[in-house]
């Protein structure tokens, strides 16, 4: 049997690491009403988050639905499965039906079209807890991250880690030796289900597991871009390693060229500055050659003169770079993550006033900006907006965000109110309330027919 789940915890109290989550999950399991904010799981993979879900729904004795992104999870699957879920009880006597979509950042594409909105609607009328697990938060729909409360779960330090391997290994009768599990936990990085696995076929075959046996089954460990431009800056004479190093990191040359860039920039002498940035300059002429000419055997001369030219401009220096991501690439970022928010700030206006985004953004864009501006609450409620596309509306963040946490405060006030008054409403004997139903259809006809369609300036 795979360790992995033979060894997954049962409840929230055999959880490894991440205790202050832990207790937070389960003060928010103990204490649910249905006026409780969904809770969204964040953190990277391996690491317990969806096992920990599992286990407060095994403590509190509730019933457990997942959606993860192995299903098609569009608009009608969520609602089918999951909607119908979260506002009805549970057939199998559970207390509570726990929701719980995985994989909430990977909600893209056609297979999931509709989803994100289907999730909205889901956790504004859910009579049901609702978990949402992710590896990014940023990486979940900004309106359903403004539903939800977060909780990140971190990496597991390898000295919670290993005695966790130390347990597997005595319930094995596996004797292994303190410098492997130690291996086993440095390597893991915080991945207890990695962790589990290398210690798992570390010990197929055998009933010892020493120090030399680690060494085989270590989690990929290969250079990154860091330990490459690390050693080219440090001017290192050896030339096979800097060209065996550029081959191992993930990165292409021309993102290498990039990272050099970045690094050697830092030079304090100009001259060194110079000299790197034209052997980088010159690498770069033989990538417009290689992708030019579709002849890749040019990449080695590209990766030779960037990597051994640099490291001869750098040798001698004593310089230790802060090594960073292209600044480029941070820029790229930002104007993409703006674009983003602009094109879903114009299909939400597009939608709602019936007219095409291109119209919206040539003619109407600035009108509306006016007008939210003046009144932002409504366009937040009446365009579902975040604080992002707010801000990119009325040109200050800060605002914006005041803004919608007022108006979250104010949902929930008003959600308590209704929860009140539902609790305090007498029930109407059955022929007073056939008499209210009657006198409903009598003036059903005085009401106007059609309603007027939404346009720009109904504000």
């Amino acid at each position: 049997m795979d360790w992995v789940e033979k060894y997954r915890p049962k409840t929230l109290a055999d959880v490894i690491g991440n205790q202050s989550a832990v207790h937070e999950l389960l003060e928010w399991g103990k204490g649910w009403t249905i006026q409780k904010k969904p809770l969204l799981l964040y953190g990277k993979p391996g690491i317990g988050k969806t096992s920990a879900a599992y286990a407060l729904a095994r403590d509190l004795g509730w019933e457990i639905i997942e959606l993860n992104a192995s299903d098609q999870r569009t608009k009608g699957v969520i609602e089918r499965i999951a909607g119908s879920s979260s506002t009805t009880a549970s057939l199998s006597g559970a207390l509570r039906r726990l929701i719980l979509l995985d994989e909430a950042d990977n909600l893209e594409g056609n297979a999931d079209r509709g989803g994100a909105k289907a999730i909205v609607d889901i956790i504004k009328k859910s009579r049901q807890p609702i978990l949402l697990i992710a590896n990014d938060a940023y990486g979940v729909a900004p309106e359903i991250r403004r539903l939800c409360d977060q909780v990140q779960f971190r990496a597991v330090p390898a000295r919670t880690l290993a005695p966790h391997l130390k347990f597997i290994c005595a319930t094995e009768g596996l004797d292994c030796d303190a410098d492997a599990i130690r291996i086993i936990a440095e390597e893991a990085q915080g991945d207890i289900r990695s962790a589990v696995n290398m210690l798992f076929g570390s010990a197929v075959g055998k009933d010892r597991i020493s120090h030399s046996d680690i060494r085989v089954h270590q989690k990929d460990s290969r250079s990154s871009i860091f330990d490459m431009v690390a050693k080219t800056l440090s001017g290192s004479t050896d030339d096979n390693s800097l060209i065996m190093l550029s081959r191992e990191v993930d990165d292409t040359p021309d993102a290498q060229i990039q990272w050099l860039e970045s690094a050697v920039i830092q030079h304090r002498e100009v001259w060194r500055r110079t000299l790197s940035l034209c052997y980088l300059s010159r690498a770069d002429s033989y990538l417009g050659r290689t992708f030019s000419r579709q002849y890749y055997t040019l990449w080695r001369y590209a990766s030779a003169i960037m990597l051994i030219g640099t490291s001869a401009a750098s040798a001698g220096s004593g310089l230790r770079v802060k090594i960073s991501p292209p600044d480029r690439w941070k820029r790229m970022g930002l104007a993409r993550r703006q674009k983003t928010i602009r094109l879903s700030l114009l299909n939400r206006c597009s939608q709602a006033y019936h007219v095409p985004e291109k119209t919206v953004s040539d003619e109407y864009l600035t009108p509306i900006a006016l007008l939210a501006d003046a009144s932002p609450d409504r366009f937040v409620r009446a365009l579902n907006l975040d604080a992002d596309q707010l801000a990119l509306l009325i040109h200050d963040k800060a605002r914006a965000s005041a803004i919608l946490k007022e108006i979250e405060k104010q949902d929930k006030e008003e959600e308590k109110r209704k929860a009140a008054q539902k609790v305090a409403m007498p029930k109407l004997p059955e022929e007073e309330m056939d008499t209210s139903h009657r006198d409903t259809v009598e003036k059903t006809p005085e009401k106007k027919k059609t309603e007027a369609q939404s346009t720009l300036f109904s504000f």
